[in-house]
C-alpha cells in the first residue's frame, strides 16, 4: 500500500473558508483509493468554539470533520471545488476528556474513509463517509456523515430565488434579543444562537450574519453548523443543570432560509443504548420540519481530565445510543443546508 503526504499552501479553496484564522485544516495524506488521513490544529483557544476556559465545544471537532470533507472531496474524488457540499445526515460522537484544553495548540488526526460514492449525471454526487478523529493515542471521536455534492448550475436550480448568496444575506433580519447568554454556556452575547419565546422548551433561531466566525462569507441560507450550535444550545438552556454534549444525530431535511422565523422545540427522549440522558430537537420554519436532532449528555462534573490513551471507537459504532444511522436518501429538493 502507497501513502502520499501533502501540505497546503492555501487550504481556503478547499475548506470554504475565507478567513484563514478560521481555517483548521493543515495538510493531509492519502492511503487508498477510499482513505485519507486529514491533520487540523485547534488553538489553544478558539473564538467561538472555546465557549469556556478549559474544554473546547465538541462542535470544534465537527467543524474539523467539515473541513476534512471538503478537503478529501475535491482532493482525493475529483469533485471540482466550485461543486456546493450539503450535509443530509450526521451521527457523531464527541470524548469530552480529549476536548480538554492544554493551553497551547493540539493538532488532531482525522482518518475519513468513505464507503459509498455514487455519481450522476451532470456531475452530482452522494457520498458517505466515516470518520475517526484521535489526539495522538487519544480516540477524539467519530462520525458518519451522509452527504451530496452539486455542480453550481444544478445547485442554482435546486435553490430558485434564493440561489443568489449575497441576495438571500440580505434577507436577514437584524439579530432578536438573545437568551440570557448564561444559559446557553455562553458570556458573550453575540454568541448566543437562540431568541426566546415566552415558552420554557421553545426557541426562535438567532441568527447575527456580522458574526466573523458563523458567518466569515455570505450564505444563500442558515449553515448547518449555525443550525447544530442552536440545538445545542436549545439543549443546554432546557437541562436544569450543567451538562456535557457527547454526542447528536441530525437529519437535515429543507434548508434553512433568512426571510423567515425558525422555531427549535426541545423534548425529552428516552435514554440511549449507554443510558445517558437524551434530548430531541426539532426544528420548523413556514409550518415544516426543517431538521431535527437527537442529543445526548453527560454532567458536567463526570469529564476527566485528559490523561492517557482512551479506548478508539468506530465510526459504524452506535455512539450515541440512537440506532442505525440514516440512509441520506433525502430528495434533492430537500437537500441538507452546507454546514
Amino acid at each position: 500500500m502507497t501513502s502520499t503526504t501533502a501540505t497546503l499552501t492555501d487550504p481556503k479553496q478547499y475548506v470554504g473558508k475565507k478567513h484563514q484564522d478560521e481555517v483548521l485544516v493543515i495538510g493531509w495524506q492519502h492511503h487508498t483509493a477510499t482513505t485519507q488521513t486529514v491533520t487540523v490544529q485547534w488553538p489553544a483557544h478558539h473564538a467561538f468554539y472555546t465557549p469556556a476556559p478549559g474544554a473546547h465545544s465538541p462542535l470544534l471537532l465537527t467543524e474539523s470533520i467539515r473541513q476534512a470533507l471538503a478537503l478529501v472531496c475535491h482532493t482525493s474524488y475529483d469533485i471540482p471545488v466550485g461543486h456546493r457540499m450539503g450535509w443530509e445526515h450526521i451521527r457523531f460522537h464527541a470524548n469530552p476528556a480529549a476536548l480538554r484544553t492544554t493551553g497551547a495548540p493540539v493538532r488532531a488526526d482525522l482518518r475519513v474513509t468513505h464507503s459509498a460514492v455514487t455519481r450522476r449525471r451532470l456531475g452530482s454526487a452522494r457520498l458517505t463517509a466515516h470518520v475517526i478523529a484521535s489526539i495522538g493515542n487519544t480516540y477524539a471521536g467519530s462520525a458518519e456523515i451522509h452527504y451530496s455534492a452539486h455542480p453550481a448550475v444544478i445547485y442554482d436550480r435546486l435553490r430558485g430565488r434564493y440561489a443568489d448568496a449575497a441576495q438571500a444575506f440580505a434577507q436577514a433580519p437584524a439579530p432578536a434579543e438573545p437568551v440570557p447568554a448564561h444559559r446557553v454556556g455562553r458570556s458573550d452575547p453575540r454568541d448566543v444562537t437562540l431568541t426566546p419565546t415566552g415558552a420554557p422548551n421553545r426557541f426562535g433561531l438567532r441568527v447575527d450574519t456580522s458574526h466573523p466566525v458563523l458567518f466569515d462569507h455570505p450564505h444563500d441560507h442558515v449553515p448547518g453548523m449555525v443550525l447544530l450550535e442552536a440545538a445545542g444550545q436549545a439543549v443546554l438552556a432546557t437541562a436544569g443543570t450543567a451538562v456535557t454534549l457527547t454526542g447528536f444525530e441530525t437529519d437535515f431535511h429543507h434548508y434553512v432560509e433568512f426571510d423567515a422565523p425558525c422555531t427549535l422545540t426541545t423534548a425529552p427522549a428516552p435514554p440511549g443504548l449507554d443510558h445517558r440522558p437524551r434530548t430531541r430537537v426539532t426544528a420548523h420554519q413556514n409550518n415544516r420540519q426543517v431538521f431535527t436532532t437527537l442529543i445526548a449528555t453527560v454532567p458536567a462534573a463526570t469529564v476527566p481530565a485528559a490523561t492517557g490513551a482512551v479506548a478508539t471507537d468506530t465510526a459504524g459504532t452506535d455512539t450515541t445510543g440512537t440506532g442505525t444511522a440514516g440512509t441520506g436518501t433525502a430528495a434533492d429538493e430537500a437537500a441538507a443546508p452546507t454546514p
